[in-house]
């Protein structure tokens, strides 16, 4: 596995539909593809075959909720053990965290977060941080969005460039 792409808990229509950042709004998917993470438009119900580009994909959190303001720390603590048990099995390269909330929660960060690689390593894997890709999520624009995917992109494949700044 290159990449383990986390997020934070499924919402309402992943956990309807039964398959990762499925919500009408959500880019992530588009994101993948455009920044050439994968070769080919795939949506939520393809999920299962990312593996056939070195990607995994999990939540920190199983449970489902609208958003992230009723999570309770102790599932934080959780997910958390539970997240390191899979990098320690899975051996991911990279460990990209999606969402600039969900790596300052993991990490304790209350300073400011440049997405791309950070200085922290996860289980033994590098650290990245990804945008949210929601389409609640007003601080990102998409271009910033596909700019942070393509970083992720060019270190998954092993060409390293420049880390993108917001």
């Amino acid at each position: 596995m290159r990449v383990l792409l986390v997020g934070i808990n499924p919402g309402v229509r992943s956990a309807a539909i039964g398959h990762h950042f499925a919500g009408y709004s959500n880019r992530f998917w588009k994101l993948l593809h455009e920044s050439g993470l994968v070769s080919e438009r795939i949506g939520a119900e393809d999920d299962d075959r990312l593996p056939e580009w070195g990607l995994g994909l999990t939540n920190l959190i199983a449970r489902m909720t609208p958003g992230i303001d009723t999570l309770r720390p102790d599932e934080y603590v959780a997910g958390l053990r539970t997240l390191r048990r899979k990098v320690r099995r899975w051996k991911p390269a990279i460990v990209a965290f999606v969402g600039v909330s969900l790596y300052r929660a993991i990490f304790a960060k209350k300073a400011p977060v440049t997405l791309g690689a950070q200085q922290e390593t996860f289980e033994g894997a590098r650290v990245f941080v990804l945008p949210n890709p929601s389409g609640r999520n007003a601080n990102f624009s998409y271009a910033e969005m596909l700019a942070a995917f393509r970083v992720l992109e060019s270190a998954a494949r092993g060409t390293w460039v420049q880390p993108f700044r917001h």
